[in-house]
């Protein structure tokens, strides 16, 4: 049974945060509170974020259980769903049937609600493939587009955008989806974050007087590429649920500025007063230069009185390995999003400082 929830006045609007705790899903709850919406802010445990939040209320539930979302979300009135949450399974089948099922149950919990609008959250592997075959086969050129074709393998980005029309046309609500390049923002516990994952690799390399090393390929070190902020991915969410003209459409997100990480890996060394160095004939993964950290992280956090001593709840080595490591060139069109009225803007170097400073206010790194 969900808290008590103030009473909704007419054209009061009530959004039901999917994920809340996320990178993507933490950034939504903030710019919607900020806004004067009542945010229901699901996630898998109650009192996360800050109960005390005023109009936020902490809803705890299992997106895979129907039983459980019926029961946490027994009287709940959302007239907007942000769904930004997925389940990492060991293959790409039990992706599809479990990230899948969690749209699903959701949008059938709320069968009754007066929904007007569900936003999705997915990302790049719809134009380049699953992780099995992630930007292995055949894909779409450079920059991507939302008119491209589903590419011909199972993907459980398809089969959650499948489940979200199904939904729509039965229960009479408007969607979008929203296909962000990598996330930079804040989150504990997040299985893919790049902004803290290279954090804690340059705060290891500071303490333990090593390098730092460019973990990805040749290609991803020399080509542009893109990447996409949390707080512009919820104006893009936000913007995209409450605009009439964007009713049923597909977006990229990315954050409107290009770079190559050849240019930019030498000014995030700077910000930890690290000795950068780049691609130098072969990728080098952080799976391989950071294993066995997990007891220095911890003499880390013991020393600096850091809030989180758990390597594993602020590193996705695996994640940013896949993501620098790709041997093709990944590059996103915005151009349907301007043309639509969206003008939002991060310059990528900001995001990843002021990652940095909040990790630093927050005593997740010294």
């Amino acid at each position: 049974m969900l808290r008590t929830i103030p009473a909704r006045s007419e054209g009061q609007r009530t959004a039901l945060v999917a994920g809340a705790t996320g990178i993507a899903g933490a950034a939504l709850v903030d710019l919607l509170s900020s806004e004067g919406w009542t945010v229901l802010a699901l996630s898998r445990k109650a009192g996360n974020p800050d109960p005390a939040r005023p109009g936020v209320v902490p809803v705890a539930a299992d997106l895979g259980s129907p039983e459980s979302l019926a029961q946490a979300l027994e009287g709940a009135r959302p007239t907007h769903v942000f769904f930004t949450s997925w389940s990492r399974q060991e293959t790409e089948a039990e992706n599809i049937a479990v990230n899948s099922a969690m749209v699903r149950n959701l949008l059938t919990a709320l069968a009754d609600a007066p929904l007007e609008h569900v936003a999705l959250m997915t990302g790049l592997k719809h134009y380049m493939g699953p992780f099995e075959a992630y930007g292995e086969g055949p894909m779409p050129d450079t920059p991507f587009s939302e008119d491209e074709p589903r590419l011909l393998v199972e993907n459980f980005y398809y089969a959650q955008e499948d489940e979200l029309m199904e939904a729509a046309e039965r229960q009479g609500f408007a969607w979008s989806v929203h296909r962000a390049h990598t996330v930079i923002g804040f989150a504990v516990g997040n299985a893919m974050n790049m902004g803290q994952t290279l954090a804690v690799q340059a705060t290891l390399c500071r303490e333990l007087g090593m390098p730092f090393v460019f973990p990805g390929s040749e290609t991803q070190w020399n080509s542009v590429t893109d990447m996409t902020d949390a707080g512009l991915l919820a104006e893009h969410m936000l913007w995209a649920a409450t605009d009439a003209n964007t009713a049923n459409e597909a977006f990229n997100v990315v954050n409107g500025d290009v770079f190559r990480w050849r240019s930019l890996w030498p000014r995030l060394a700077e910000e930890f007063g690290v000795e950068p160095v780049g691609f130098e004939s072969v990728p080098r993964p952080l799976e391989e230069q950071m294993a066995g950290m997990s007891e220095a992280w911890t003499k880390i956090a013991d020393r600096h009185g850091l809030a989180e001593a758990d390597l594993g709840r602020l590193a996705s080595w695996w994640h940013t390995d896949a993501d620098l490591g790709r041997k093709v060139e990944v590059l996103t069109d915005m151009s349907k999003s301007r043309l639509a009225g969206f003008t939002g803007y991060r310059r990528t170097e900001d995001a990843f400082k002021a990652l940095f400073a909040r990790l630093r206010n927050e005593k997740l790194i010294p």
